[in-house]
């Protein structure tokens, strides 16, 4: 004969509490004092009762689900997504958070107008309780989608326009700062740059702060090749670099990926790192770590960012803080082998 599964009568007879008293306990009700939470938890623990999820949606109108949306174009962003070391350290950050708060995130990728509008009626529909937005492009229309349909979002990084939508950031200028101060401070006389594209506030503030801390110690014009984030495009603009000027001993590079680009072509061409030519990274990855030499990097604390995002998401379909917001991390040099 089957065991009946535990109910919340069990646990109220257990946890010598009401059932009323159980139920906002297990339906996170915040108005419970935490000692008789602490006594309900341990209730369920011992008589291994495990709330009903649709029951509990019924009441407390939340899924226990949020979307984790990646947001790009091009028929190979989802390849370029599981390749690229950034975006699993954001989904490492939110499922921190999380599973923490049993919570699951429902991953989900918009590549096209028609993926958009899938999306955004499918949350519409109470699908999950809210969207994270981690987007690669610079005007994105997805947040706007979202805002118009209600649904409540967080975005990773500032929209390439104002718009009342909360979001985490980096401060992207001072990384760039940090990296040409490391280069100065090895003396490094001729400095040059492999930029992310401009049409992106991350590409465009990294590469500023690092211009204007050239500027105020007395270097002039600073040789510049666009990338695309990308190892291969990395090494493409290194080699490009190099051919217009060929005597460069020190190089910023947007991110970590073109860095280690930047390293391979270098390495090929017989210059020496750091010794001939110093590397500076950004992001502080796995790649910076596994790059030969290891990458001297800007850190970008993205996990950390991730699970603020979350957290910023949970409290606003909680109704504990529903204005918009921004909050924006601070950069650190990570010094290594290659600068």
């Amino acid at each position: 004969m089957n065991r009946q599964a535990p109910t919340l009568e069990d646990v109220a007879r257990e946890a010598g509490v009401s059932r009323a008293t159980v139920s906002r306990v297990v339906n996170g009700v915040r108005n419970v004092d935490p000692s008789i939470q602490n006594l309900v938890r341990s209730a369920i623990e011992r008589t291994g009762y495990t709330p009903n999820r649709a029951a509990r949606a019924l009441v407390t109108r939340r899924t226990g689900t949020v979307a984790l949306i990646i947001s790009g174009a091009g028929d190979a962003f989802a390849g370029r997504v599981f390749a690229d070391p950034f975006f699993g350290r954001v989904v490492n950050g939110v499922v921190g958070y999380l599973r923490a708060r049993a919570m699951q995130p429902v991953l989900l990728f918009t590549e096209s107008e028609a993926a958009r509008t899938q999306v955004v009626d499918y949350l519409r529909q109470g699908s999950a309780d809210g969207a994270l937005v981690v987007s690669v492009q610079p005007d994105d229309p997805l947040p706007g989608m979202l805002l118009s349909a209600q649904v409540p979002t967080v975005l990773f990084a500032r929209p390439a326009r104002a718009a009342p939508v909360s979001c985490v950031d980096l401060d992207h200028y001072a990384g760039g700062r940090l990296a040409a101060q490391r280069l100065l401070a090895r003396g490094c006389r001729r400095v040059a740059a492999l930029s992310a594209p401009q049409e992106l506030r991350a590409g465009r503030d990294r590469l500023a702060g690092f211009r204007d801390a050239l500027d105020r110690a007395g270097h002039g014009s600073i040789p510049t090749a666009e990338g695309t984030f990308t190892l291969d495009s990395g090494a493409a603009a290194m080699a490009a670099l190099l051919r217009d000027h060929p005597a460069v001993d020190g190089v910023f590079a947007a991110n970590d990926l073109m860095a280690q680009g930047a390293c391979q072509v270098l390495r090929e061409l017989g210059r020496r790192i750091p010794q001939d030519v110093a590397v500076v990274g950004f992001d502080d990855s796995t790649v910076a770590v596994s790059c030969r030499p290891p990458l001297t990097t800007v850190r970008q604390p993205v996990e950390d960012m991730a699970a603020a995002m979350a957290r910023m998401l949970d409290e606003q379909v909680q109704g504990i803080r529903t204005e918009p917001r921004i909050r924006v991390f601070a950069p650190e040099l990570v010094v290594r082998e290659s600068a």
